[in-house]
């Protein structure tokens, strides 16, 4: 099993690294980091999953350009099923084009129609609590960014309680093939130690597993009713 984790001097915001820092303890797998300017492993090579985390808004800019040549490769993973995910601003990397505080458009690579439009210097923070199939998801928000066009048959998650893709949205995250882009932050995969597993599951893992299962299942299930909690604030505005 082959991974490429792209760009991870540059998506390494709010702990985002943890998630394949972790994951790589779950699986055997030989793990490829991509560094700007180099061409991405999966460009000449098969891969079974790609990784890409949050980053500055600069940085997204430049990991856009650099992979723009690599479009219609990065179309025929996903035809193949080839697990991707996304974390963060990293998934409008993947949308159809960004609109920017200042009325600029900037397309993107249009693998998914949808379009993310930015409000910086407000900024929306939310925990969010969330499913996907049987599992309660997770996580946390904070993002210069909405997305918009998503509909449900299109959508990761459902909300529970918190901020979705956009203000009233029951919607959050995209999903098409295994791509999986999520505005969650920080280490998704160590969080949600069920959601870890179906990632695997979704590689052809025989036998999933959890490193350090039990400390990972006692936080998870701590947050988790601690977000269920009556009168906790998720916030969600932009600030």
């Amino acid at each position: 099993m082959t991974i490429e984790v792209l760009y991870p001097e540059l998506a390494n915001l709010y702990g985002d690294r943890g998630n394949m820092a972790y994951f790589r303890r779950c699986v055997d797998a030989k793990v490829v980091e991509t560094a700007l300017p180099d061409q991405p492993y999966f460009a000449g090579n098969d891969v079974d999953m790609v990784y890409i985390g949050s980053m500055m808004e600069s940085s997204w800019a430049k990991a856009l350009e650099a992979l723009r040549p690599y479009k219609e490769r990065l179309a025929e993973l996903a035809e193949r099923d080839t697990v991707m995910l996304l974390t963060g601003n990293a998934m409008e990397l993947l949308c159809k084009e960004v609109q920017t505080e200042t009325g600029e458009t900037l397309p993107a690579l249009g693998l998914v129609d949808l379009t993310a439009k930015r409000f910086l210097p407000k900024r929306a923070n939310s925990l969010f609590l969330g499913k996907l199939e049987d599992m309660d998801i997770v996580g946390f928000m904070s993002r210069f960014s909405h997305l918009y066009g998503l509909e449900a048959d299109q959508a990761l998650f459902t909300v529970q309680r918190g901020l979705g893709s956009c203000p009233d949205s029951g919607c959050e995250g995209y999903r098409f093939h295994n791509v999986m882009g999520t505005y969650l932050l920080g280490p998704v995969l160590v969080l949600n130690p069920d959601f870890c597993l179906y990632v695997q599951k979704l590689l052809g893992v025989a036998e999933p597993k959890l490193a350090f299962e039990d400390y990972v299942r006692k936080a998870y299930d701590v947050r988790l009713a601690e977000f269920q909690r009556e009168g906790i604030d998720f916030a969600g505005h932009l600030a």
